[in-house]
């Protein structure tokens, strides 16, 4: 009938590029609509790939490991009664005979009706035959078998390389890392071995330093200089895991993006925690939820926003503002790996209280059981942090782009404070917390950020404690 292409989704605002875990389906495997397909993860989360629609996998595009953009088609899925490519795949060991040459035969086309095809996983891609094969058995993906030919690396040393991928298998980024660390150490062993070397990568970059006395000298002070990766001392060198890295990489991306200003304010919070303290139970009784301050200190940003409506945007093409309409404020929180996720409340000016206390408690819950989805973690326009989770008391929080400002509420403190009474001052224990917002410069100036953020702090403060639930 007609054959589908399925695409690699998008998983997130800022999100263009996502990486194959496991296909969980083969070319020759029947699907179902909604069967799940393959798994896959970006810095935000780990999600399935569902089918579209029934039928058979026609073919595979890409490999475990492989880094896919956006948009890409990484498989097809011929419907009922079309014909589908049967395609050998590709040995992860090619066959070569002793004069060079590949014995292996190319891979045949045939067409087939779709209940005969065979399950094979198709090629990806085309593997030079010179490339090192794995004498323990060992699997490397083509991607990294080119980069290492082309880097001259040995099989011997592609085994000795640690693998961060799936069942330690060996990335991308792996071999790149070893390659960068290879070629800093080189310049040493180039300056005492330039006649007996037979790599030719060492060979050329010898030449060039022999003919050039002042860069030798250079490359022999090189390893006076600590690297990354040194363990001088009593260390452990712990890799960063693949969701830390692309972390990493946001939150770089993030500061080279928009100047940063924080700005803070000191809230009286006492009546919330007070009303809290005397409805917790009853409300549990009657929802089945246990009430946290996160809902609070939403409904108060909620108001706030709609107030301030141009701190709710995104910076668009040519210096223009994309102003936002929809209220879907991110709420930032923990894995037990230690990394951080941002489920988003959709359209929670819509919410009452309740709602809000039922929608947090659902995601905070599915996002440390890594089971959100992956349109619970974008279209936000406005992202909470809770730095006071960690016994902080402030924190100056990275902006998660394309926001413009992110709002962190510090940890909860009995303090002596000031109270105006109409018999006077006087000094009182009271709840106090501090709130941040990180915003960005460039479309939101001191005024605007301050103002919001002191409008958000007036709304905690005329929380009403005889609130009814």
């Amino acid at each position: 009938m007609a054959q589908i292409d399925l695409v690699m989704p998008k998983m997130g605002e800022s999100i263009m590029e996502a990486t194959i875990l496991k296909w969980v389906k083969n070319v020759g495997d029947s699907v179902e609509a909604d069967e799940t397909i393959l798994e896959i993860a970006t810095d935000k989360v780990d999600s399935e790939v569902p089918s579209p629609v029934s039928g058979v996998i026609s073919q595979i595009m890409f490999q475990v490991d492989d880094v896919v953009e956006i948009g890409k088609v990484i498989a097809i899925i011929a419907t009922e009664g079309e014909a589908i490519v049967k395609t050998e795949a590709p040995s992860a060991v090619p066959q070569t005979s002793s004069n060079g040459h590949n014995v292996s035969e190319p891979a045949q086309l045939v067409n087939q009706p779709v209940p005969q095809v065979s399950n094979v996983v198709a090629p990806m891609v085309n593997v030079p035959v010179s490339q090192p094969a794995s004498g323990g058995g060992r699997f490397y993906s083509p991607l990294v078998k080119n980069i290492a030919l082309k880097e001259n690396i040995s099989i011997q040393e592609l085994d000795a390389i640690p693998g961060s991928g799936l069942n330690g298998r060996l990335t991308k980024n792996d071999i790149l890392t070893f390659i960068s660390n290879r070629h800093s150490n080189a310049g040493n062993s180039v300056v005492h071995t330039a006649t007996t070397v037979q790599n030719p990568v060492v060979q050329q970059v010898t030449q060039q330093q022999v003919a050039q006395p002042q860069v030798v000298q250079q490359v022999k002070a090189a390893p006076k200089a600590s690297t990354s990766n040194a363990a001088d001392g009593n260390v452990e060198i712990v890799e960063m895991d693949r969701m830390r890295r692309l972390i990493a990489d946001h939150m770089v991306m993030s500061k080279r993006t928009s100047p940063h200003v924080t700005s803070f304010v000191e809230v009286d919070v006492t009546d919330i925690v007070e009303w809290r303290n005397s409805v917790k139970v009853d409300f549990q009784k009657k929802y089945g939820e246990k009430i946290t301050y996160t809902p609070i200190f939403i409904e108060a940003t909620v108001k706030a926003l709609n107030d301030f409506p141009m701190v709710n945007v995104s910076l668009g093409a040519d210096n223009t503002i994309i102003v936002k309409k929809d209220l879907n404020i991110g709420m930032a929180a923990a894995l037990p790996s230690g990394n951080l996720i941002v489920p988003v409340i959709k359209n929670a000016d819509r919410l009452n209280l309740m709602g809000l206390t039922k929608t947090v408690n659902d995601l905070a819950n599915r996002a440390r059981l890594n089971k959100l989805k992956p349109e619970e973690i974008q279209g936000g326009t406005f992202t909470i942090t809770n730095v006071g989770t960690f016994g902080n008391v402030m924190g100056t929080p990275i902006i998660n782009q394309p926001q413009v400002a992110i709002l962190a509420v510090g940890a909860i403190r009995k303090k002596p404070a000031v109270l105006e009474t109409e018999f006077g001052d006087v000094i009182a224990v009271r709840h106090m917390m501090f709130l941040s917002l990180s915003y960005d410069h460039r479309v939101v100036d001191g005024f605007l950020g301050g103002s919001f953020l002191r409008k958000i702090g007036d709304y905690l403060e005329a929380f009403d404690k005889t609130r009814s639930i």
